[in-house]
């Protein structure tokens, strides 16, 4: 498949998704960010501003467009209609990374603003692999695909999720997004052990990484971890991203903060921060090869 990119992403990188009142600093300002990241659904307009912008952005940054609505984790077949619109905007922009969820949120024409993880089956994974290779020919080209987050142990799951991640990157040729606030939400939420998680995970298949901070919920005695992009990354999630970095090496890695939205030296001091983590990682492990 052909990339299409005019700049590459290097693996010692981090960046942010960025936010319209963050733009023109962006753009014009002197800072440490590597890459910049956007919704894609938010630029598939005709023309206007926001495509203005995004050609700026094209002109000086790698790009990287992630995804929310192809509900590629859906039993329904994929709209091709927004899948021709997401072609044309890669087209003309030349990301370096696209990418989605491993996620459902249309159903029988019924459209629900969320991104619902899909059942962990051979059935399901399957027709998921259907749907990944029919993205990845209109598209012509590798795209990633990211861990959900989750709220509820499902019933009638086979796969355990890293299995089920691994299987579809090896069986289709995408890549992995690895959240690595994803993977730490759910499993305070349903109680499974996060470092066994990001363990399991095929490191030659992740691409990107994602880093967020979340909210934590209480109702009466049960505590529920919302990812909801809203604060600093907590320091548990970056704990189990230097872990990962540690045995991955150096892997693109993306500040998002959705809700809340700081100042934009904020951002970019978080993506800093991450940056640094693996410059010490890529340290440690010449160390410890060196000894």
């Amino acid at each position: 498949m052909s990339a299409g990119f005019h700049f590459e992403i290097p693996a010692l990188a981090a960046g942010i998704n960025v936010k319209p009142l963050h733009y023109k600093k962006a753009l014009t300002t002197n800072h440490n960010l590597d890459f910049f990241e956007v919704h894609a659904e938010n630029f598939m307009g005709a023309g206007g501003p926001p495509l203005r912008w995004l050609e700026g952005f094209k002109a000086q940054y790698p790009l990287s467009f992630h995804g929310v609505c192809l509900s590629i984790g859906g039993r329904d077949d994929l709209d091709r209609d927004h899948l021709a619109r997401l072609a044309v905007l890669i087209d003309r922009y030349e990301p370096t990374l696209v990418s989605e969820h491993l996620a459902w949120s249309n159903d029988h024409d019924f459209f629900i603003n969320d991104l619902l993880p899909p059942p962990l089956t051979e059935t399901a994974l399957q027709r998921i692999c259907d749907h990944v290779d029919l993205v990845q020919t209109r598209l012509k080209r590798e795209i990633l695909i990211e861990n959900p987050s989750h709220y509820l142990r499902l019933d009638g799951n086979e796969i355990p999720e890293p299995e089920f991640l691994n299987a579809l990157a090896r069986r289709t040729g995408c890549g992995l997004l690895l959240d690595i606030n994803n993977v730490f939400v759910s499993a305070c939420n349903i109680d499974f052990d996060a470092d066994d998680y990001i363990n399991a995970i095929d490191v030659e298949s992740v691409k990107e990484i994602h880093l967020a901070g979340h909210a934590i919920d209480q109702f009466e005695d049960e505590i529920i971890r919302v990812d909801n992009h809203s604060d600093h990354v907590c320091i548990a999630v970056l704990q189990l991203f230097r872990k990962f970095i540690y045995r991955s090496g150096p892997v693109p890695t993306l500040i998002e903060w959705d809700t809340n939205v700081p100042t934009f030296e904020t951002l970019a001091a978080e993506a800093a921060m991450a940056k640094q983590i693996i410059r010490v990682a890529i340290e440690q492990e010449r160390f410890h090869e060196s000894v």
